[in-house]
Formats: C-alpha cells, structure tokens, sequence
C-alpha cells in the first residue's frame, strides 16, 4: 500500500496515519472501532477535536499525545498521562517521522477560532513525505511558507473556510501535490462540495475523496 492508502479520514477531522509498525492519530472523534495509536494530535480545544471519550478508545497507557497548550489541563483531568503541550513553531523528530505545529485560526470568523488562541495545524513528515493536517482555519497568510506533499484541507464553510473556492487557493498557496478534503458532511458541508474542489483543481492539484 502506498502512504495515501495509509491515510484514512474517519470524519470530521480526525485522521489516521499509518506508517510501519506506528499508528498516528489527529483530532480523534465519533470512533467506532477501538485502536491502540502510538501518538495522537490535537488541534485545539472544541469538543469534535478533544473528545475525551473517542482519545480513550484509541489510546493505551503507551500512547503519547500532543496538544495545544489550552488542551493540557484538560487532557490531565481526564487522567491521561504521556501528555505534551505544543504552539505553532514547534518541531520534533519522533520515531520515524517529525512534526511541525503550524497555526489554525479563523482571518473573518473570528469568534470561532482566534489566532491568539494559538491553535494548530501540523505538518508531519513521514517516509519522506510532508503532510499537512490544516485543523480548524481560514487560509491564512501563513499558507504561503508552508510546503507539503498531501494537504488535508477542511471544507466546512460556516467555521473554517469561507468557500470551496477558498480551500482551492489554500491547496495552492503550500503548493501540495496531493489535496484530501476533511471537515464537512457532519455540522456544516457536503460531499458535493468535496466535489467541486475536486473539479476545481484539475489539472493542478490531485484531489483524493476518501
């Protein structure tokens, strides 16, 4: 399998990313079946992306997680324990991959995610490979330094972008080679939107419907 077929969007944000023996996790929520992950992110502190329930039934007493500063009091009350507060800029080699929070915020609807609440996208890089997990954003001016392989891109526009057509110039701007859009088809977007992304970047930028 190649490393997009072991990348999985379970709905909402939350993805799953396989690599060798190692199970990575971003903003678990709504999980039906019960896993072990080696790591999970978090992108911030809304209750579709910290839900303490869905962490716990992808999680054992090995798993670490990584999440925005605000998640951690949080995250320690719920007793997990090999927890981590990270901020955009910060960057780490782990078992065979490295991450990079990047920032997530909203640029016109900023009640729902201000940029000084400094909450995160991550750029992993794996088997060689840069992938961007946009978490809950805008296209913001920071787009633009980012470079990535695979892009997943929210497509909800009543909290995140504004328009398909916003997330297609997001996709551009970190100059991906591949686009997944996450976050819509549960509060807010629909598939045919996924759709018109798609159409949208032809010729440009693959897009992969998962």
């Amino acid at each position: 399998m190649t490393l997009i077929d072991r990348i999985e969007w379970l709905g909402q944000a939350t993805v799953k990313i396989t690599t060798g023996n190692l199970k990575i996790y971003v903003d678990p929520y709504m999980i039906t079946n019960k896993d072990a992950a080696d790591f999970i992110f978090i992108t911030h502190s809304h209750n579709d992306h910290l839900s303490m329930d869905d962490i716990r039934k992808v999680s054992d007493s090995q798993t670490r997680i990584f999440a925005a500063y605000d998640c951690i009091p949080k995250l320690s009350d719920a007793g997990f324990m090999r927890i981590r507060g990270v901020a955009p800029g910060d960057r780490e080699d782990l078992e065979h991959f490295k991450f990079e929070a990047v920032p997530a915020y909203n640029v016109k609807k900023t009640n729902y995610h201000p940029k000084s609440n400094r909450w995160l996208g991550y750029i992993f890089e794996v088997e060689g490979k840069r992938i961007y997990h946009a978490g809950d954003t805008e296209r913001i001016p920071e787009m633009k330094s980012f470079r990535c392989d695979i892009a997943m891109l929210p497509l909800g526009q009543t909290y995140t972008m504004n328009s398909v057509e916003e997330a297609v110039e997001a996709a551009k701007d970190v100059r991906a080679k591949t686009a997944i859009p996450i976050h819509y088809g549960l509060y807010e977007g629909k598939k045919e939107d996924a759709l018109k992304f798609r159409e949208l970047l032809q010729n440009e930028v693959e897009v992969i419907i998962k």
